[in-house]
This record gives structure tokens, sequence and C-alpha cells, in this order.
């Protein structure tokens, strides 16, 4: 039986509704970009404010893009950690964009990498499905881990972005521990960069989350 004019009438205004609902409810999830990290994004040894997550949310403000950033890093934190907390944080905030800063810590502690890429395919995929995007950020392990220990440390990033089609930044430190200077852009532990270090992180964190932004 074809349907009245009034009631198609007002299921068309049932379903506008709807739609509008749902997508005043999903804006600020969407403008919201939560950061998963350890010591390097917690700003360990620096002073608040200075560090390269709280640069990316100045840089975002400067720009004109609206969207609100929640440091959610822990100091000494490890994919581990972050695996076990991410959900939490994911069901507060409704992310839109989540960045994974983790694994340097698992590599300090000899903990095995496969064990290592597993939390980080099970983070990215968790907060694909909680409807955010991913980005990567890469660590590389110095010379004395041996060779073939740090070449599979810094594949299993790619590995992870290319399997989970997630973006990566393949070595956060990039032009901070690699550069023959490298001791003037850390701290006095010679494992934290420190203030002149953070427009450096953002810088190689920046093109790939505009990517995610724009």
């Amino acid at each position: 039986m074809r349907l009245s004019l009034f009631r198609r009438y007002f299921i068309a205004i049932g379903l506008l509704a709807a739609a509008t609902g749902f997508c005043q409810a999903a804006e600020p999830t969407s403008r919201t970009v939560l950061v998963l990290g350890d010591s390097l994004s917690a700003e360990y040894g620096l002073k608040r404010g200075s560090g390269w997550v709280a640069q990316m949310e100045q840089r975002l403000t400067r720009e004109k893009k609206p969207f609100t950033v929640v440091n959610a890093s822990i100091s000494g934190d490890t994919t581990f950690g972050g695996r076990s907390r991410l959900p939490a944080l994911l069901a507060q905030h409704r992310p839109g964009i989540v960045v994974i800063e983790l694994g340097g810590n698992d590599a300090l502690r000899g903990l095995a990498l496969a064990n290592t890429e597993d939390n980080l395919a099970w983070m990215t995929q968790a907060a694909q499905k909680a409807g955010a995007r991913v980005l990567l950020l890469g660590m590389q392990m110095p010379p004395n881990y041996g060779q073939d220990y740090a070449n599979r440390f810094s594949a299993l990033y790619r590995n992870v972005a290319r399997t989970h089609k997630a973006l990566l930044v393949p070595f956060l430190l990039k032009g901070v521990g690699d550069v023959p200077d490298a001791a003037r852009l850390f701290q006095a532990d010679r494992i934290h960069p420190n203030e002149q270090a953070q427009p450096i992180l953002l810088d190689n964190v920046w093109p790939e989350l505009k990517k995610l932004i724009s």
C-alpha cells in the first residue's frame, strides 16, 4: 500500500532529525586530537607548555584549525601501558585523531619486539574502530643495540602502518638524535630532548598531521 503524504512527511522529518542529531554528536569527536605517548610527549624535564604537543596545539590555533588536543602521555609508559589505557581514553574523549608515540621504552626494557608490534597494531585498530584516524610516531634504536635489532625495531612501525593503513612518521627524533652535534639538543641525561629540540619534533610530526586535519 502506498504511504500517505502525511506519513511520508513525518518519516522524512524523523530521518532529518536523526541525521542532524548524529552530526551534532559526531562533531566534537572529530575535533579532538588524542596523543598517547611516553616521556618524549609528556614534557619530561621541560617547562610546562614547552613540549612539542603543547606547541602543536598552539600551531593549530594559529592556523585557525579548531581542534582540541588531549595529551594523555605518561613518562616511562610502554605499549603495554598504552594498550591498557586506550579504551578508557577513547570512551572519554572520543577523538577524531589518535597520535601514538610509544615503543621506545619497550626496547629499553628488552621487551619482545613481536609483543610491541602486536600492541601497536591493537591500539591502531581500536582507535580506528572508534572512528579515529591514526598517526604512528616511529622510533629508532642507537647502534649499540646491534644493527639487526635496530632494523627490526624500526620496521615494526612500518609494518603496522602499512597493514592497518595508518599514517607514519618514521623517526620522531629525526634532526635531533641523528645529527653530529646531538648533545646540544638533549637534556643532561642524554635521553630526553631539551626545549630547543621541541620545535624540531613538531616539524617532524606536522606534515603527516596536516593530512588528517585538512
